[in-house]
């Protein structure tokens, strides 16, 4: 934690409604720290003063058969996965660690930062986000009220679905106190395929077949041969399948015959070696030695090549990348500029009506430059209301995701 700001540490709901109402009075925005590995997330707007969530720890519910489990915001991601292993369980949308990418300490997440900023990996075009998997939620609004939303089961929603407004809105709307998620079982094994010796366009053609195949796909990524962490000589089309042994042999078997024709060439993962290579994937590894700037660009499967030749065309100084999503989510690290290139990245987004966020750059550029992709004025408007509604002071987070609030 920044030992710069005052920290007041809560020890339940209570504290913080109360440690809210006194800020409302005081009329002084907080921001709000797990373990810190996402304070380098989102648009840098310095604050004296902060709340913090690392004694708000424990798992108070898991029912492996019921496959749910709730957990204080404070907790260890890293405790709850460990938890969930122990049952063949885990968090099918597979948190992304932002840590390393931002210069902090590998797996420190707390699991009230994963639901502040929707952290979801590869699994998610199969899967769904984390949003897609919080049933519910206990937090403490800006005004300083207890709100309770959700419960323990899909089905159980009533009135507004609160949690796909708190889900992502990095803690400017609530301080969530305790979250209730939904988990899966774990395959018994997974394998990825490579598809090799294929030019960019070729390799994310192979994975929208695939993605459209019968053979039950989990996760789709495209990596060039200079950003891959497996050190290939050639791109590589990635195709996680995951399930029983003789289910994924049969599946990987499938997918080479219906993508033989490609031209490609064609090798295997066992399930350690595949496993930690989504990892890598998930965490954007192949960019986070890099000195340059990061920016993580969501388009439509088809565009996502698109958006990274319009950089190209427009000179920007693109020093790695590589595709997400069967070419949906496009990660970049360019060289570093007092603009980020910003300008460059929302014209090349905003021919293909997707949305640009940068993820990695000084506080002094995040400060200046919008993190977040611009929003049409309706949509602004809408999201002003939701934040006067929670939060009318701006008590928090204040300027964390757009400037005016």
């Amino acid at each position: 934690m920044d030992a710069a700001l005052a920290t007041l540490d809560i020890r339940d709901a209570a504290d913080a409604v109360e440690a809210l109402r006194v800020a409302n009075a005081r009329h002084m925005p907080h921001a709000i720290l797990g373990a810190g590995s996402k304070k380098r997330l989102g648009r840098h707007s310095p604050l004296q003063e902060q709340i913090s969530t690392r004694a708000l720890t424990g798992v108070t519910l898991y029912e492996p058969e019921e496959l749910v489990l709730s957990a204080r915001a404070g907790t260890a991601l890293r405790e709850i996965e460990e938890l969930l292993d122990a049952h063949h369980q885990q968090l099918a949308f597979e948190p992304m660690d932002y840590a390393p990418l931002l210069g902090g300490a590998a797996q420190s997440a707390t699991i009230g930062g994963v639901i502040a900023v929707n952290a979801s990996g590869p699994r998610r075009i199969k899967a769904g986000a984390a949003r897609d998997h919080l049933l519910g939620f206990h937090c403490v609004t800006g005004r300083g009220e207890m709100v309770k939303s959700g419960g323990r089961v899909m089905k159980n929603v009533t009135g507004y679905d609160l949690s796909k407004l708190v889900c992502g809105s990095y803690g400017t709307l609530a301080l969530l106190t305790e979250v209730t998620l939904k988990v899966l079982p774990k395959a018994e094994t997974e394998q990825t395929l490579l598809v090799l010796g294929l030019d960019e366009t070729s390799c994310l053609a192979q994975l929208r077949r695939a993605s459209g195949s019968p053979h039950e796909v989990s996760s789709f990524a495209m990596l060039p041969a200079d950003a891959s962490p497996l050190r290939l000589e050639a791109n590589a089309a990635l195709l996680r399948i995951e399930g029983p042994q003789i289910s994924v042999a049969t599946r990987c078997d499938a997918l080479i015959a219906q993508l033989g024709d490609s031209g490609a060439r064609f090798d295997t993962l066992p399930q350690a070696e595949s496993a930690a290579l989504w990892a890598a994937v998930r965490d954007a590894a192949p960019l986070a030695p890099l000195s340059g700037q990061v920016w993580r660009v969501s388009v439509a499967p088809t565009d996502g090549i698109k958006v990274v030749e319009t950089l190209r065309r427009a000179n920007a100084p693109i020093l790695a990348h590589f595709y997400d999503w069967a070419g949906g989510l496009v990660w970049l690290c360019l060289e570093s500029a007092e603009d980020a290139h910003a300008a460059a990245m929302r014209n090349a987004v905003d021919a293909h009506r997707g949305h640009a966020t940068l993820i990695r750059a000084s506080d002094d550029i995040r400060s200046r430059v919008d993190v977040f992709h611009p929003q049409p004025a309706p949509l602004a408007a809408l999201a002003k209301r939701v934040k006067e509604s929670f939060d009318p002071g701006h008590i928090l987070e204040r300027g964390r995701m757009r400037e005016a609030f």
